[in-house]
């Protein structure tokens, strides 16, 4: 067996990630992990294995373990989609790739939207296998399973990493025609175990089942690639459902399955999409988290501080919101007053700011309100603008004093990130059309 050089980049936090290179290239090709991942073991796994070692043979292939799995810290929560932007980024930073193609199977593919949206120069093209918006049904999302099946595969990830979770999982490979052998079943037991123990599995499936990232989808610019099996109908109506989402993505249809010995017909649609030179775009949007923040009752405090006492405050305000928005890695983009409006390239970050400077402040007597939303933004001088722009405003509005509140396409960005939120019902935002859900953040 060939031996890889495993190697480790260090988060701010102390966080350490495992991470590969493999091959010369030309192109480099990232692969996430779907639910196994171990960067050593899954050269070894009868699926991943032969699969990784085709891409090899005409891409340089970057795989990185998770934090909270396989190699890479384990003594940590696992991580939410914006964590795990961040950890590839810093990834591919640190081994100098500047245009990746981004590539996954299933909930694989969820990280790579919100990183081609958030950020598109970086990212030459995806590939996504199987695409999967959400898992859970919804009445917009007929595709989808039901809560009886949610709750069935979290009772039998108890068996994780164990050799009967991979004869449950070879019992369902055989009702659709493959049959796995014992030693198949082995090395799945032992790739789960080595990616991660039974609680920290249940909770990254938790996350998943939480997470949708169809109101990402319509800000990828990058092109992209849906394959799917000729045989899976669902599979097909799903990925031209994605497909419609997107500006610039193609639905191609195989007909084989992922197998070791049918990998040719996937790879003679692949190389020909991996190998068009395409241009770095010239951009004029951007998908953006906005916070907006203003201080409650200013008027009457202005009022009765005086126009010097009210001087001070508004400076202590406003050097309170600066370091928080620095902690948080926000941009400020205007200052109106005693109001803010900054941008982030997380929504999971710009909620953890509007609370800190929420918490900050309650301490110098005041308080604000604060509204976040994410989407697609128009850049106008170099600044995030448009619809989205004045959709966060609209949601701040609707916060009450010392309140963040956050439209629905961000508390289904946040899974797992550790907030609890409050529904806060649907409201019509002025000048906005529709009906929005709004949830106020209660932890």
């Amino acid at each position: 067996m060939e031996v890889r050089d495993t190697r480790y980049v260090k988060t701010q936090e102390g966080v350490y990630i495992a991470y590969q290179t493999a091959g010369e290239g030309p192109i480099d090709l990232v692969w996430q992990f779907d639910a196994f991942g171990d960067v050593d073991l899954v050269w070894e796994d009868p699926f991943s294995g032969p699969w990784l070692r085709s891409l090899v043979s005409f891409c340089r292939v970057i795989l990185h373990d998770r934090r909270g799995t396989g190699l890479s810290s384990r003594n940590v929560p696992p991580p939410n989609l914006e964590t795990r932007v961040s950890d590839l980024r810093l990834v591919l930073d640190t081994i100098g790739s500047h245009r990746p193609v981004l590539a996954g199977t299933n909930e694989g593919g969820a990280p790579n939207v919100l990183f081609a949206a958030a950020d598109p120069e970086r990212v030459r093209s995806m590939v996504w296998f199987d695409p999967l918006p959400r898992v859970v049904w919804s009445p917009d999302f007929p595709w989808g399973v039901k809560p009886d099946y949610v709750e069935h595969q979290m009772h039998a990830l108890d068996l994780w990493g164990t050799n009967e979770y991979g004869a449950a999982f070879a019992e369902t490979e055989a009702t659709e025609g493959y049959d796995m052998s014992a030693v198949d079943v082995r090395e799945m037991g032992k790739l789960g175990r080595h990616t991660a123990t039974p609680d920290v599995a249940r909770e990254l499936a938790r996350i998943w089942y939480e997470t949708d990232v169809r109101g990402v989808l319509p800000s990828v610019q990058a092109p992209t690639l849906l394959i799917v099996r000729e045989r899976y109908v669902v599979d097909i109506e799903t990925a031209e459902y994605v497909a419609s989402l997107m500006p610039d993505a193609v639905v191609t249809r195989v007909p084989v399955d992922y197998r070791p010995d049918e990998f040719g017909p996937i790879l003679d649609v692949l190389r020909p999409f991996l190998g068009v030179e395409r241009p770095a775009p010239e951009l004029d949007t951007i998908l953006s988290t906005v916070l907006f923040t203003d201080i409650v009752g200013s008027t009457e405090r202005q009022a009765s501080l005086g126009d010097r006492g009210w001087k001070d405050l508004v400076e202590r305000h406003h050097a309170i919101v600066r370091e928080a928005l620095k902690n948080w890695r926000g941009v400020e983009n205007d200052t109106a007053g005693d109001g803010f409006y900054a941008t982030f390239d997380g929504p999971a970050r710009a909620i953890r700011c509007a609370l800190e400077i929420s918490q900050r402040l309650r301490d110098l007597g005041i308080e604000i309100r604060a509204g976040v939303h994410i989407g697609e933004c128009e850049l106008i001088d170099g600044k995030p603008a448009g619809l989205t722009v004045s959709i966060g405003a609209r949601v701040a509005a609707k916060a009450a004093p010392s309140e963040v509140v956050v439209s629905q396409t961000v508390k289904d960005l946040v899974a797992g990130s550790g907030f609890s939120f409050e529904d806060r019902g649907y409201h019509e935002l002025k000048g906005v059309p529709d009906r929005w859900h709004l949830y106020r953040v209660s932890g």
